[in-house]
């Protein structure tokens, strides 16, 4: 069995209710919300996979709004003791999932303005989202394979609150063509 993961409902209006060979989650928005929600699942079965779909500002702007693999997270609102921006004192700097594809940089807010982006994407980033680096992290601690999907809801600047909520279940409807086509659900 394969385990669903989203950080909020929206994220999955394309999705059925019941997908075959899946358990489905949905954690809450932030890093606190998906660390607890998926070491609860994780604590309570046994899963051979965790697919994690949702939505994520694009801050490189040669990202299109499509589907994208994430292959690393990094955290954007944590510093050192050095004062260094995304290093935090006692996680690990950067988590991968063992894929190729494109850094994201999460954290408890929502990006929105041209000088954040711009601090972000100094740190090698492509998109910006608030749960990806915690399910990561927390899939290592207890060896499950993870994958994520993001789809670009909107590029994290002017109001982008705005554009994602007018773009979520478009976001959704690219996700859900991508599990299809890839597992065949």
């Amino acid at each position: 069995m394969k385990l669903l993961v989203a950080a909020l409902d929206s994220e999955l209006t394309a999705f059925p209710a019941d997908l075959p060979g899946f358990t489905r989650l949905v954690t809450g928005p932030g890093k606190l919300k998906a660390a607890y929600a998926l070491t609860r699942a994780l604590d309570a079965a046994d899963y051979e996979e965790i697919l994690v779909v949702g939505t994520a500002g694009a801050i490189d702007p040669a990202l299109e709004s499509e589907v994208y693999e994430i292959a690393a997270a990094i955290q954007h609102d944590v510093v050192d003791l050095d004062g260094v921006v995304g290093q935090h004192i006692s996680l690990p700097g950067r988590v991968d999932t063992a894929r190729d594809g494109v850094t994201i940089a999460t954290g408890d807010h929502f990006v929105d303005g041209a000088e954040s982006v711009e601090v972000v994407r100094g740190l090698g980033a492509g998109l910006v989202d608030m749960e990806t680096y915690a399910y990561i992290w927390v899939a290592q601690q207890f060896g499950v394979p993870i994958r994520v999907l993001k789809s670009v809801s909107d590029r994290a600047q002017d109001d982008a609150i705005t554009d994602w909520r007018e773009t979520v279940a478009a976001c959704s409807a690219q996700l859900r063509e991508v599990v299809r086509a890839e597992y065949g659900v």
